[in-house]
């Protein structure tokens, strides 16, 4: 019996470190090539330089290089520190023109996941059509995880059965061992129900934990709904905010230029693209690529007389900040009257390439911007913001606007111990002029 017992043991415990071992490895790979996908594919590629250099063999050349230990990891989350501190992270600081992003909220384990994915990643092998011709250059398909979860709930039903399997042979065993008489064989539903009867407080205990945890998830769950973080939607042209921000320094208002005179920030017409590109053409493939796009948009001809053919290709742009239909948001209100500077709510695009929705993270640690703490885009979102937000030194203009006039007119008349309260602490907020009224957002 013992030696039933032990090898039974024995199975069950490599069952499990199989399991363990084979789904764990899954999951780390799996997390470094979401993680490179959201955080790093903009600027890099994993087995060529692109914006940033090539990903695969990183670890490797900062070790032959002498970086100091821990240094690749702090690069990752705020290269100029890094740099200040190792003279191999100042070297590379050098290779490009253009300033990583910073990644503070990248842990160490997930910072080595996208390493470790980026090191054992290989190029897939193109199909070629049939007839012959080039690859296919579409993107790849994601391969189906479910055979994962198949595979996991194979394993821990055989567990399940051969545990369960032993303990009633051992229960017979014993018991035709103290009387002499085998026993009659239980089907498993009435074991189990005289088990449950037996131990009924138990049972209920763990019911009564069961439930309310599903209650809690479910809650947890719904607030969630409608949070996107880091969402990055692919476009048509990989438009670099960070050169044309960044390095050249082009004011937002001058591509979105509508952003102070109507609700929408505007998306640039081909028009002004062709202000620039007109006669800025690229420097390498890459960008001309891009200004190709451009140029057919408009029904230029480059390599013309420089005139314009009449025959254009739309550019589709995709929509990354959405919000839903039943809330109003005025841009101007926002940014020429509430004095906001788009970097509160878009984050630092200097340092950005497409643009995306930015973490509440990362937005409350860029300077100058009010630190919130509720996701991005979210009512909880916008209210923080209304109570934070101090108007009355601050850049708002109630100077000649009949709005704010009417404000002040109506609470001298009606309610002039409410006014000196607003004005007593020598500033108001949004809050205090009406920004938590549902009617301001929803109507």
């Amino acid at each position: 019996m013992n030696q039933l017992i032990g090898k039974t043991s024995g199975f069950i415990l490599g069952l499990i470190a199989f399991t363990y071992v084979s789904v764990t490895s899954f999951s780390w790979a799996a997390n470094g090539e979401e993680l490179f996908t959201t955080h790093c594919a903009t600027c890099h590629k994993v087995l060529e330089s692109s914006t940033g250099p090539k990903m695969q063999g990183v670890r490797a050349k900062w070790e032959e290089g002498g970086a100091l230990e821990g240094s690749l990891h702090e690069w990752v989350r705020d290269w100029s520190v890094a740099a200040a501190k190792d003279p191999y992270a100042a070297s590379v600081a050098t290779w490009s023109p253009t300033a990583m992003s910073k990644f503070g909220f990248l842990k160490d384990e997930e910072i080595e996941a996208i390493f470790d994915y980026a090191d054992n990643y290989t190029a897939p092998v193109a199909a070629v059509a049939a007839g012959g011709g080039d690859a296919a250059s579409g993107p790849m398909e994601e391969e189906s995880n479910s055979w994962v979860w198949i595979l996991i709930g194979i394993v821990f039903v055989g567990i399940i059965l051969a545990v369960g399997g032993v303990r009633r042979q051992l229960k017979y065993a014993t018991v035709e061992n103290e009387t002499g008489t085998a026993p009659a064989e239980e089907s498993y539903g009435d074991e189990i129900r005289s088990w449950a009867f037996k131990n009924r407080k138990f049972v209920g205990i763990i019911v009564l934990v069961v439930v309310m945890s599903g209650l809690v998830y479910g809650y947890l769950a719904l607030n969630t709904v409608g949070v996107y973080h880091n969402y990055q939607p692919s476009q048509p042209i990989e438009f670099p905010h960070d050169i044309h921000a960044g390095v050249n320094g082009i004011d937002c208002k001058y591509c979105h230029n509508s952003v102070e005179r109507s609700r929408t920030a505007g998306i640039p017409t081909v028009n002004v693209c062709m202000n620039c590109h007109k006669g800025v053409k690229g420097k390498d493939d890459a960008q001309k690529e891009k200004i190709a796009k451009i140029y057919a948009a408009a029904g230029f001809d480059p390599e013309g007389p420089g005139s314009y053919t009449g025959e254009t290709d739309p550019i589709v742009w995709n929509k990354v900040h959405v919000l839903p239909d039943h809330v109003y948001f005025n841009h101007k209100q926002h940014v020429l009257v509430g004095g906001l500077d788009c970097k509160q709510c878009h984050g630092d695009m200097t340092k950005e390439k497409t643009a995306r929705v930015v973490p509440v993270e990362e937005l409350s640690a860029i300077e100058g911007n009010i630190k919130l703490t509720r996701p991005t885009l979210t009512m909880g979102w916008c209210i923080e913001c209304h109570g934070e937000k101090e108007i009355s030194n601050g850049p708002v203009n109630t100077v000649g606007s009949g709005y704010y006039d009417e404000i002040h007119r109506r609470l001298m008349d009606n309610d002039k111990e409410l006014y000196q309260k607003y004005l007593k602490d020598d500033k108001v907020t949004v809050k205090e002029l009406g920004g938590w009224e549902c009617a301001k957002c929803h109507y």
